[in-house]
Formats: C-alpha cells, sequence, structure tokens
C-alpha cells in the first residue's frame, strides 16, 4: 500500500492535550521563564509554595511580554504599565492608572492562564483550545503522562534537543521503524547488514495504539546485554496522542523504560524530550554514565537526520508512505483527523485500527 502525501508545511495542533515545557532545573522560584509551545508564548514561573504555573506570554492591555516584567512570588507585574496579575489565576489585581474613585472592575480583567503540574523531571502545560477564552467549568483536564516505574529504586536520564521540522514529520521520526541500520548504523547498535524480517502485532487503544509485548530484536548488541539475566526479555511499545511514545522492557524483576514526545515550538520546528528510567545493572559502575553517552549519540544522529531533511523540505515535495514500514505513520495522521473531528462534532473518536494488525518489514 502506498499514499502520497504533502506534510512540508505542517499539520494542525492538537490542544487540549498536556505537553512538556521546561525540564524541572530550568524554572527556578521567582523567575519568569518565556517560551513557546504550539506557536504560542508563554511564561512560567513558580509561586512562593513552588508550585508552577503558566501564562500566555502577553499582557491583555498591550501584548507586553509579561515575561519581562517583575514576580514577587505571587503576581505579575507588567513592565509597560504596571498592571499586576494573579499568578496562578491570571486575575488583575491593580491597574495603577486607574484613580481611587474608579467604578472600573479590574478583578474582571483576566491574563490566560493553563493547568500546569510537575511531573517527573519536566514541567508540563495542559494546552486548551485557544477558540474557547477558558476551560469549561465542567472540562475534567486529564491527569500529567506518568513515566512508568516498576519499583522503588531506579536510575533516570534527560534529554532534549531542538529539530527543525514540523511537528508531523517529527512524530513520523519518532515511529519509523526502517531507518536505523541507516541513521543509527553502529557496532553496538545494528548494522545495514544485519537486517532481517520483522514482524510485529499492533492494537488500539485509547487515542493510540500499542506493539504487543514481543521478544526484543535479536540484530541489537545493546538488547543482547540482557541474556545475563537469564530470563524472558520482552518488548512493549505504546503510542498515543498528541505525541508521546512509550517503551517498556521486562527482564524478570528488571526493567527499563523511556518516553519520547515531540512537541510543536511553532510550526515549521518541534522539541524533541526523552526521558528513561531502569533499575537494570544497578551494581554495575558508570552504567548510567555509558547509557546517558549512547543515548546522547543516538538522539543526536536522530537530530543531525532531521537537519538534513529540513533543507529537503524547504521545497514543500510531497512524500510517499509505502507497505507496512510506513503504517505507524498513516495510524498517526488519521487518529490527528479522527481526534479534530471528534473535537468538532462531540462524536466519539473513530479509530483507524479495530483490531489487532500484523506488519511486516525489514530492518
Amino acid at each position: 500500500m502506498a499514499a502520497t502525501t504533502n506534510m512540508s508545511a505542517g499539520g494542525k495542533f492538537l490542544w487540549d492535550f498536556w505537553y512538556p515545557a521546561l525540564r524541572s532545573g530550568e524554572l527556578p522560584r521567582r523567575e519568569l521563564v518565556p517560551t513557546k509551545l504550539l506557536a504560542l508564548p508563554l511564561v512560567i514561573g513558580r509561586d512562593t509554595h513552588g508550585c508552577p504555573f503558566a501564562l500566555r506570554d502577553n499582557c491583555p492591555h498591550r501584548g507586553m511580554p509579561l515575561s519581562l516584567g517583575k514576580f514577587d512570588g505571587c503576581n505579575v507585574e507588567c513592565i509597560y504599565h504596571g498592571w499586576k496579575f494573579d499568578a496562578r489565576t491570571g486575575q488583575c489585581r491593580e491597574v495603577p492608572a486607574l484613580t481611587c474613585n474608579s467604578e472600573i472592575k479590574v478583578n474582571r480583567i483576566l491574563a490566560r492562564t493553563f493547568p500546569c503540574e510537575e511531573q517527573d523531571g519536566y514541567v508540563w502545560v495542559f494546552l486548551h483550545d485557544l477558540n474557547r477564552s477558558l476551560l469549561p467549568a465542567r472540562f475534567d483536564v486529564p491527569p500529567v503522562p506518568v513515566l512508568p516505574v516498576f519499583s522503588e529504586h531506579y536510575r533516570t536520564f534527560f534529554h532534549s534537543v531542538c529539530l527543525p521540522v514540523n511537528v508531523d514529520q517529527g512524530v513520523l521520526g519518532l515511529l519509523d521503524p526502517a531507518h536505523g541500520p541507516y541513521v543509527h548504523e553502529s557496532w553496538f547498535w545494528r548494522s545495514r547488514h544485519a537486517q532481517g524480517e520483522k514482524e510485529k502485532t499492533f492494537e488500539p487503544i485509547p487515542n493510540g495504539f500499542r506493539m504487543r509485548a514481543h521478544p526484543p530484536s535479536a540484530n541489537s548488541a545493546i538488547y543482547r546485554l540482557l541474556s545475563v539475566y537469564n530470563e524472558p526479555v520482552t518488548t512493549t511499545i505504546d503510542f498515543l496522542l498528541p505525541n508521546l511514545r512509550v517503551e517498556t522492557i521486562r527482564c524478570g524483576p528488571h526493567w527499563f523504560t523511556n518516553r519520547t514526545t515531540v512537541t510543536p515550538v511553532d510550526e515549521h520546528h518541534c522539541r524533541m524530550d526523552f526521558s528513561a528510567a531502569w533499575n537494570l545493572f544497578a551494581h554495575v559502575p558508570f552504567v548510567g554514565a555509558a547509557f546517558g553517552a549512547f543515548a546522547r549519540r543516538f538522539i543526536g544522529q536522530d537530530q543531525r537526520n532531521f537537519e538534513l531533511q529540513a533543507e529537503g523540505l524547504r521545497s514543500a515535495p510531497p512524500m510517499i508512505l509505502l507497505g507496512d514500514a510506513d503504517q505507524q505513520a498513516r495510524w498517526y495522521l488519521d487518529l490527528k483527523t479522527a481526534w479534530r473531528e471528534s473535537q468538532e462534532t462531540g462524536a466519539p473518536l473513530r479509530h483507524p485500527l479495530t483490531g489487532p494488525v500484523t506488519l511486516h518489514w525489514r530492518s
């Protein structure tokens, strides 16, 4: 099966989801940190209790970035006219230009706020539909995504890179099973000369799809290291809208999980955030440093590949999605379309997978 598509201009953003905005360590108390998600300027901070908050980085008066103003731990003051807003509710607290006998109710003026939580070393922001001025009173914000862990003690690793492509290209690269022997060719991962036929079964899950538990690839040296445990090894991979891939490797009581998100910054750029946790090789010295070096190199290869691809995408060429190796890409694009239709009509999401599907490809 082949389909020709043109995605170089970038797909529409998906609202009403949690997105990682910053690493927790990038957000000290009483500082205002500007960022951008889904082409929306945001200012992130911590209140006096250390809890994160998120506001649109525009004063509702004249659009001045609030991140340029002052913050006392409770209120954000605009640098232009001194308007003050409650950092958590966005409610205006003071307009200095008004006289004491003014009848204007400044507490009815609101800077736009977004739900904001801290989880797994990241500050997450829930970006609701910009066509709504505020979240409906009965809207249930879903729980923030959690990185799965399976023991009390474990190690972690985090890494982020910026990519000069739109979010659809970033996610398609994330889901692509066939580029490994070429982009990531190495003796410790896999070689283009060691490719073999793969057979994986997928099933639908809410807002996504799952690659069922299966033995990891035999042509990867990294996975072969797990044979020292003399336990069956299985890998399960989930993809969830809008941008989240979670891989779980189980080996008896030992485990490794990683989560990768691809978050749109604007129409032509996205950010890849990689988080990992594991209790494998707990007593082996320097395993954390070794994994960090491997992960940075692996992700750096993807980053370089996207930089090269971005040059070709400047002319907005049509592209071909071909065979089972590109089926996950088609499911992702179909899920995006189904999600938007569901949001617009209120009808249940029409999932592109109606049951288990087995795919075959070479990698």
